[in-house]
Order: structure tokens, then sequence, then C-alpha cells
């Protein structure tokens, strides 16, 4: 899309975790902290949207005093700041046997998030020891994966032949068609989801339930499934590690994740007064 100039008034930012608001080490800078606290103190609210589970996000409450809605699963669960559940939107039995019998035909890794449990196959498959160590819990290793088919809020597929993933992307999305939802989190993750949860819903969610109208909300993102949320809101910013896919459906593109990109991106786009347009600037 073209990208458009920054709104009079922006009174939200949502962010994208994974890639965007944590670098490289999936850790949350005191640059970064620092920028949304200079946001609040400019009357502009912040809010985080991921594929993690909802306690994937716990550790992000207190450091950056989060008081909107976290939506989890991509909007497939909405939670308070306490994680208490607001809304949730699982898969259906079918979507989920489907999600992970084509995940599988493609020769990706199967995980199946429904309630609290995260379900694997194999305890030292690719990314699991990562995801354990980011998300702050383990998982329930089990030959049974349909034991979570009738509560899945999320199914992903993992490999590390980033062609592949994005093959059966494709197929998902081909397979499933308004079943679910089916995008890229990572070029290693392919999401499946609720057809409403998606960052594109989640935009709509926090527009009605603050009162904000969705041209005062700013998203960022790295990923495919970020650019949902980039065509529903006001202004939207592309991290410097997102694709040049994703970055040509931005209205601005910042700095990459491992060089404080994020909180770049607040200082220049939101706190200053830079109006956004990707060609008159580049990255921050």
């Amino acid at each position: 899309m073209s990208p458009r100039p920054k709104p009079p008034r922006l009174s939200l930012l949502l962010a994208d975790v994974d890639g965007t608001l944590v670098d490289e080490n999936k850790i949350l800078t005191e640059r970064a902290a620092a920028a949304v606290r200079a946001l609040r103190q400019k009357g502009v609210r912040f809010a985080v949207t991921s594929g993690r589970p909802p306690r994937g996000m716990a550790m992000l409450v207190e450091p950056l005093a989060l008081d909107t809605v976290i939506a989890g699963f991509n909007g497939g669960v909405f939670v308070r700041a306490d994680l208490s559940i607001i809304a949730e939107k699982t898969l259906s039995r079918t979507a989920a046997e489907e999600a992970v019998r084509t995940i599988l035909d493609h020769g990706l890794d199967a995980w199946v998030y429904a309630g609290n449990d995260w379900l694997i196959r194999k305890k030292d498959a690719p990314h699991v020891a990562r995801e354990a160590w980011t998300v702050k819990f383990e998982p329930t290793v089990t030959d049974d994966l349909a034991r979570g088919f009738d509560r899945a809020a999320k199914v992903v597929g993992v490999s590390d032949d980033y062609a592949r993933v994005a093959a059966c992307e494709t197929a998902l999305q081909e397979r499933l068609g308004a079943q679910a939802s089916a995008a890229r989190s990572q070029p290693y993750y392919v999401d499946v989801t609720h057809p409403e949860a998606n960052k594109g819903f989640v935009v709509e969610y926090l527009s009605r339930e603050l009162g904000i109208p969705a041209d005062e909300i700013a998203t960022i993102g790295d990923m495919p499934n970020d650019v949902l949320m980039f065509r529903k809101g006001g202004f939207s910013i592309a991290m410097g590690n997102a694709s040049a896919e994703v970055q040509s459906q931005a209205d601005a593109v910042t700095a990459s994740h491992t060089d404080d990109g994020f909180a770049k991106a607040i200082e220049r786009y939101l706190l200053g007064e830079e109006g956004g347009d990707r060609r008159s600037g580049g990255s921050a």
C-alpha cells in the first residue's frame, strides 16, 4: 500500500512483541521501557499483541505498567494485566485437526496450545527449549495432540526450513479457508488461530473497548501476521528486521530490533515531529 502521513492525533500504540518490542535475546531494553513511559506522559496509551500465550507476556506487565487488554495468540485470547480471561476464541475441532495434518504433511513439527497447556510431540524438537525460555513455562510432551483439539487456541507449525514454512502457510490458508487464520509469526513459525483471532481484529477490539478511533491507533511489527493490524490502524511502522514485503505494507520503517528499533520508532514518529513517510526519511 502507499505510505500514509502520520495522523494529526495518535491515542494508542499497539505493538507486536517478538522481533519488535524485545531484542534478539527476547529482552525488553531500558530504552524501550523508557520510550513507553514517555508515550504515556504524552497521553498515548500502549498495548501489546503476540502469537505468544498470555502467560508468555506476564513478564512485560510490571516493567511496562500495562493497564490495557493483552491480546495473546494473535487475538485468540484477551486477558487483563492479572491474566484473567476477558474473552477467547478457539479453533473448531475440525480446523485444529486439519491444521495439524497439514503441518505434518509439510514436514513441520506441530504444537497445540489449549487452555493453559502447551502440547508438543518431542522435547528436543527445534525451538522448544527457546520457546520455553521465552514464555517462562514448560510444555507437555504427548503422542496425542488430539487431546487439545476441543479447546485449541492456537496450532503452530515449526521448522528451520523457512521455504517449507512459507509453503505450509499457503497450504493452510487454502485448506482451512474461512475456518481459521493462518500466518507466519516468525520465519520458523506458522500460527493457526480462530478466523477472528488475528491482529487486525485486535485493532478493532481495542478501538471499540477503549473508545479510540481506529485511525488514532499506531501499530508496529515485523512479520506477515502484523500486516493485518497495519491495515486496520491509522499509522503503521515496520521494523528494520522485517522482510521487504512487510516493510512495503507499512507507512514508516524503523531500525532493527537488534538496534532498539522499537524505541527509535517511538522517539521519531510518536514523540517527535517526524511526519513518517518512508520515502522521506528511511529507517529511524
